[in-house]
């Protein structure tokens, strides 16, 4: 990989960790939502650059998050599971050149319209992945941490309205903190994944514009 390749990479996964800051700050104190979408643009380093710039970026925006916080965030690691998720079953991306060969009218709607819907699929299956997976190493990090290290819980996070819902049910603490999670984690997920493929596709749009 050229030097010039590196540096754009790095400039990147710069932007982007700045940008899942800001959008952070933005959902959190602006909007106020009570969402985790501080990895949209980790998703969508993941989507179009690959792998390593994609945990690059998690581990600046969590670096970035724990000075502005002033404590140790356990829970990068599901910034870096993510990334390992998103890379593993990505689709891939539109074939520009066939859909610019494709026939006038019906013929090109149609290879569009089946090639849009493979995408949607695959996401579809990332999205749900993504949710699952988050929710179960979400809930086992907090337990580990929060239960069984004792570490401090510095603020009331959504997934405490659930948890408060299941504490008198007789189930044990580790399944709480997991299932607690999946209804967050359904609705920010969805918006990560989607929204990082399409902040990917821009940036793919604009780098093929340049060249």
């Amino acid at each position: 990989m050229r030097i010039g390749q590196v540096v754009k990479l790095g400039l990147l996964c710069i932007f982007a960790a700045g940008a899942n800051y800001l959008l952070n700050n933005l959902s959190v104190y602006i909007i106020k939502t009570p969402l985790y979408i501080d990895t949209v643009f980790t998703a969508a380093v993941g989507f179009a650059a690959g792998f390593i710039p994609g945990i690059v970026t998690a581990l600046l925006t969590s670096a970035a998050e724990s000075v502005k916080e002033g404590s140790f965030n356990p829970f990068f690691l599901c910034s870096i599971a993510e990334v390992c998720i998103v890379c593993l079953l990505k689709p891939s991306y539109p074939k520009e050149a066939s859909l610019r060969k494709a026939q006038e009218g019906a013929g090109r709607r149609q290879i569009s319209l089946a090639e849009a819907a493979g995408i949607f699929a695959r996401l579809m299956v990332l999205f749900i992945v993504c949710a699952l997976a988050i929710s179960i190493l979400g809930g086992v990090i907090d337990f580990i941490y929060h239960d069984v290290l004792s570490g401090s819980r510095e603020y009331f996070n959504v997934e405490d309205n659930f948890k408060i819902g299941l504490l008198d049910s007789g189930i044990h603490s580790l399944a709480i903190n997991i299932l607690s999670r999946i209804p967050v984690n359904i609705v920010d997920r969805f918006i990560v994944i989607f929204g990082g493929y399409g902040v990917a596709l821009l940036y793919r749009k604009i780098i093929n514009n340049e060249k």
